[in-house]
């Protein structure tokens, strides 16, 4: 499986942006799929989860209620919507295909990034 992060850019504080993680491999639905995020300095932050199916989803609480992962397995794509950004959620976004839906989110497969940087 391949995966290949976009849609990151520069927004303003409060603003709003969709990632997308395109994929290839005919396994995509079969995995559960991960967005995690990593700013200079930082150790990697795990964003949010999603089942093969869909139907259930996993985030921390830096980010729920403002971010949402959601699939379309017939275009072989996750997403993450975020929604009230603020400063600190600028990182390089990375997609990852799951080995497990359980912490700490062990992956398989791991993605090229997407710069998001959040201006006050």
């Amino acid at each position: 499986v391949q995966l290949q992060a976009s849609g990151g850019g520069l927004v303003q504080a409060g603003g709003s942006l969709r990632l997308s993680c395109a994929t290839s491999g005919r396994t995509f639905s079969s995995y559960a799929m991960a967005w995690f995020r990593q700013a200079p300095g930082k150790e990697r932050e795990f964003v949010a989860a999603v089942t093969w199916s869909g139907d259930n989803t996993r985030y921390p609480d830096s980010v729920k209620g403002r971010f949402t992962i959601s699939r379309d397995n017939a275009k072989n794509t996750v997403f993450l919507q975020m929604n009230s950004l603020k400063p600190e959620d600028t990182a390089v976004y990375y997609c990852a295909a799951l080995a497990t839906m359980r912490p700490p989110y062990e992956y398989e497969y791991w993605g090229q990034g997407t710069q998001v940087t959040v201006s006050s």
